[in-house]
């Protein structure tokens, strides 16, 4: 990076009132990487007996409809990223592109997302992880991971992004074997197995709700390509790096799922048979390769989700609260810099004991049910602000990049959003209305704005 971007970088972020203070060191690259490794390439592995079970064997399906809603989001991501280049995310965008107090309630609920994702993740692992070493408790697999991750993101970003390459690195290696194994097992056509359509398209099983329902589970899966934005004042070059990136890590990711589940799907059409659903991958990968390739997804599976996914997860939420923090919505306490290592040293010290607190007193199934709640709110409030910025105040009038784009986005996402459960209803509106009072009492019954708030 030469002095002249660092000096454009500088400014982009000083116009909106702040200074530049964490290390600006990232390229689209590593954007790219991170927005990977938060998605995870072999994510579905994961959750795939309770996607395809629920898709009815239409496993692809589900995740091609979970991407087309979110890749009108990542554009949306992208156009306001491009207008506001600072660290908060859909907060900061919400909030300065259609109203301060309307910003603080999208970034309250993708807090729910950031916060609890990291939790989840390390329930999940230290869950799968008893099935090999039982004598371990659950919760001390958890400290284990949470005293790795929150030392690695203090550190700095640079070491964050160190550790990303290594451990994608060995995911993408661990997606290839699994592929070959499966190719191989299907082509010589062993146990009756066959190339075929369906888990794409079966007209005899196919139902809007049912397509709704099992997408509603494969979208956690996609979860983290908004987490690149959070990134935005410690990325180097011009405004559009973390737009492209958001975009293009999506789009990769969104192609390795549908490998990954299409070939797994064909090699074990029985899906209503699974041993255990919770571990259905497993079988899967055992039936095509035997004992060394599920205990080889198992464990990539548990670095990924446990140390990877959580170490992304928790360098965004912390860099939300940062933001947040910076602007007194929340703790101004939140926003302390490491004096040497430049990252928001307190925000990730509270994300690591948050998530130890939630492990100890929420279900994975409930986990899973509020992080996307919170995530898709907040999606459908960041497409409305595209529309409301570009066509509202800037008038543009760009109908189809601020209009029909971020419209299909909503239409997609609350399709998705309405086929929640109650219970996903229930507990997400009680962290809504939790919101609503914290709001009110920061700001004093909304007479007090955050600070230098305008729109440029």
């Amino acid at each position: 990076m030469d002095k002249r971007d660092d000096h454009e970088s500088s400014l982009s972020v000083e116009q909106f009132g702040y200074k530049q203070e964490l290390k600006r060191s990232l390229s689209f690259w590593d954007l790219l990487v991170y927005g990977l490794i938060f998605m995870v390439p072999i994510a579905p592995m994961g959750i795939y007996g309770q996607v395809v079970q629920t898709a009815h064997g239409m496993v692809v399906l589900a995740y091609l409809i979970g991407l087309v809603g979110m890749i009108f989001t990542a554009f949306s991501y992208f156009r306001m990223s491009e207008a506001f280049p600072i660290a908060g995310s859909a907060y900061a965008y919400v909030q300065r592109g259609w109203n301060p107090f309307i910003g603080f309630l999208a970034g309250w609920m993708i807090m729910l997302d950031y916060i609890l994702i990291p939790a989840l993740l390390y329930l999940v692992s230290a869950s799968w992880l008893n099935e090999l070493l039982p004598g371990v408790p659950t919760w001390g697999w958890v400290v284990v991971f949470v005293v790795i991750n929150t030392i690695i993101n203090i550190r700095g970003i640079q070491m964050t992004n160190r550790a990303n390459w290594v451990i994608l690195v060995i995911e993408l290696l661990t997606f290839l074997a699994f592929c070959i194994a499966a190719l191989i097992y299907v082509a010589s056509g062993t146990a009756g197995t066959h190339f075929t359509f369906t888990p794409v398209f079966n007209p005899h099983e196919f139902s809007w709700a049912m397509v709704g329902s099992a997408t509603s589970i494969a979208v956690l899966s996609f979860l983290g390509f908004d987490g690149i934005s959070t990134l935005a004042e410690e990325t180097r070059g011009d405004r559009s790096t973390v737009g492209k990136a958001t975009v293009a890590a999506l789009i990769v990711v969104a192609v390795l799922f549908m490998v990954l589940t299409y070939l797994a799907a064909v090699a074990y059409p029985d899906y209503t048979q699974f041993p255990d659903p919770n571990v259905a991958f497993y079988f899967v990968a055992e039936r095509v390769g035997g004992t060394w390739l599920k205990l080889l997804t198992l464990v990539v599976t548990v670095v990924a989700w446990g140390i990877a996914n959580a170490l992304a997860a928790q360098a965004a939420i912390s860099r939300l609260l940062y933001s947040m923090g910076r602007d007194r919505m929340l703790p101004a306490v939140l926003s302390t810099v490491h004096p040497r290592y430049k990252t928001p040293i307190v925000s990730t010290l509270v994300v690591a004991v948050l998530s130890i607190i939630v492990t100890a007193f929420l279900s994975i199934d409930n986990l899973s049910r509020l992080v996307n709640f919170g995530a898709l709110t907040t999606f459908i409030a960041l497409n409305l602000t595209v529309m409301i910025y570009f066509l509202g105040k800037r008038r543009t009038g760009r109908w189809g990049a601020h209009f029909l784009m971020p419209l299909l986005g909503i239409l997609v996402l609350l399709y998705v959003w309405l086929n929640f459960d109650a219970l996903t209803f229930y507990l997400g509106g009680s962290w809504f209305i939790l919101g609503v009072i914290v709001l009110l009492i920061t700001t004093r019954g909304l007479r007090v704005k955050p600070k230098d708030i305008e729109s440029v």
